[in-house]
């Protein structure tokens, strides 16, 4: 059964573009990624995305090291964001999607700078806005700021496609008694301490009431079918 859902929030992890072989990007995998967020525009669902910079940098880890400060490294990172968003840009143009990056870092010589009004004119129009730069401020992952954005934007759901299909008890590659959970309320997955996403973005989401769901952005699950309920996910809900 679909699900109702009219605009929604795809997060993508920034790993998830990677290449087997470890290098930053892969084309085979931003056309297979596109082909479905195509999919998914082509049957009316309005579609924002936030795509993660962790196949390139990862401020945090970074600046661990001691020798950058966290606000660089998290500016670093943000830049990470912005290549991966208009190479994705660009995979949905290909595959027939007008797509827009929209920055929270301003570099309008490089794509639209984020503002709300806007974002909110394109989503309405049908076109796929690629939002990159996170927050725009360091010690914010791009967790928060995908639901910073889908909360502002009025979207119905944040689908968080990750390396798993759901939340489940435990970490499934370690603990093969792990149990999926298909529905949640926000108040449990805190209570049982499930990592869902960071701590920050959760409790943004709780006091939004916005809808969380996870699952599996690997085939044979697909953002299309998570949300017409034809893959494996776990739903988090008030």
């Amino acid at each position: 059964m679909t699900r109702p859902y009219r605009r929604v929030l795809v997060k993508l992890s920034g790993e998830a573009l990677a290449a087997p072989d470890g290098y930053w990007l892969y084309a085979p995998t931003l056309a297979e990624l596109a082909a479905d967020i195509a999919a998914t525009a082509a049957r009316g669902t309005q579609l924002a995305v936030v795509v993660g910079g962790g196949n390139i940098i990862r401020g945090t880890r970074i600046s661990q090291a001691g020798w950058i400060d966290r606000p660089t490294a998290d500016s670093m990172g943000m830049l990470a964001t912005v290549m991966n968003s208009l190479a994705l840009e660009t995979a949905l143009n290909a595959a027939g999607v007008s797509a827009r990056t929209m920055s929270a870092v301003s570099m309008p010589t490089i794509c639209e700078t984020y503002a709300r009004q806007p974002a909110l004119h394109h989503l309405a129009r049908g076109q796929v806005i690629v939002l990159a730069g996170g927050t725009g401020n360091p010690f914010f992952t791009t967790d928060t700021a995908a639901v910073l954005r889908a909360a502002e934007l009025h979207c119905d759901a944040v689908l968080k496609a990750t390396q798993v299909d759901g939340v489940y008890s435990a970490d499934p590659k370690v603990d093969p008694e792990a149990v999926r959970y298909d529905r949640l309320t926000h108040d449990e997955a805190i209570r049982r301490d499930l990592k869902v996403m960071d701590t920050a973005a959760f409790a943004l989401a709780r006091e939004s009431r916005l809808t969380v769901i996870v699952g599996s952005v690997h085939a044979p699950s697909s953002v299309k079918a998570i949300l017409d309920g034809e893959a494996p996910s776990t739903v988090v809900a008030p």
